[in-house]
């Protein structure tokens, strides 16, 4: 056993890592009950049975440290299952088709819904991540950069997605964003119920639901309201240019 290897197995490694674990788990309670800012970070510590004053902040920082934790706890494993999705749909020649019908729409709708489904038979924490995935996403300004990291597997499927979408509904409307919104607050009021001995029907039926969001279309009453908008924007902008432009 090399010197680093006892360091990692050493008492106080190991409590200093059974201390950080604990904290996130009562983080993830916490959380998902409270809110991610209505939990104090006494409440925290507290419910993770922690004397030292400065154990959170030792580990975390402060609570978006705290918060990082939590995501990175979960984030991975909902990637990693999502970029298996990705590639059997790209494998199966669905992406190069331009087809652009239901059935490929109904399987980029599975890569969105069923990764993140699966953290609901996750005992350690996975139903309080649905919970605090979908607070943080349905705020009236979103944290998407939180959730949606640089590597995250969200942008293979914005990009997969896109040739079936029209141009008013990636650029305009952002339907993907919305249905990762709706999805999560599905999956969120399923994590805060009783656990069901079966989740397949609801998650078959969320898919079902995401499909039918993404393949929505534009109709002409929304059209002709975005065109009075966009002309409305322009006159307004002509205005302001010529304001300008006076001597």
């Amino acid at each position: 056993m090399t010197a680093h290897e006892t360091q990692a197995t050493s008492p106080r490694s190991r409590k200093a890592g059974d201390t950080r674990g604990t904290l996130i788990r009562a983080a993830e309670r916490l959380f998902a009950v409270k809110g991610v800012d209505g939990a104090s970070l006494n409440e925290i510590k507290r419910a993770a049975g922690q004397r030292n004053a400065m154990a959170l902040q030792y580990h975390f920082g402060d609570r978006a440290g705290l918060l990082r934790a939590v995501l990175d706890k979960h984030l991975p494993a909902v990637d990693a299952r999502r970029e298996v999705l990705l590639q059997q749909y790209e494998d199966s020649g669905d992406s190069d088709s331009g087809s652009g019908g239901d059935a490929d729409l109904r399987s980029l709708a599975a890569a969105l819904v069923l990764p993140a489904a699966a953290k609901l038979a996750d005992p350690d924490g996975g139903r309080e991540f649905l919970q605090i995935v979908a607070e943080l996403l349905n705020r009236p300004e979103p944290l998407v950069e939180v959730v949606v990291t640089e590597e995250s597997s969200i942008y293979p499927w914005r990009r997969l997605l896109e040739p079936l979408l029209t141009s008013e509904s990636t650029a305009v409307f952002h339907t993907r964003f919305t249905a990762m919104r709706f999805c999560h607050a599905e999956l969120a009021a399923r994590a805060a119920a009783r656990p069901r001995e079966d989740d397949r029907l609801f998650t078959s039926r969320l898919v079902d639901l995401v499909t039918a969001l993404l393949a929505a279309p534009v109709s002409e009453q929304t059209a002709r309201l975005l065109r009075e908008r966009n002309r409305t924007s322009t006159a307004r902008a002509g205005r302001t240019s010529a304001a300008r432009t006076r001597p």
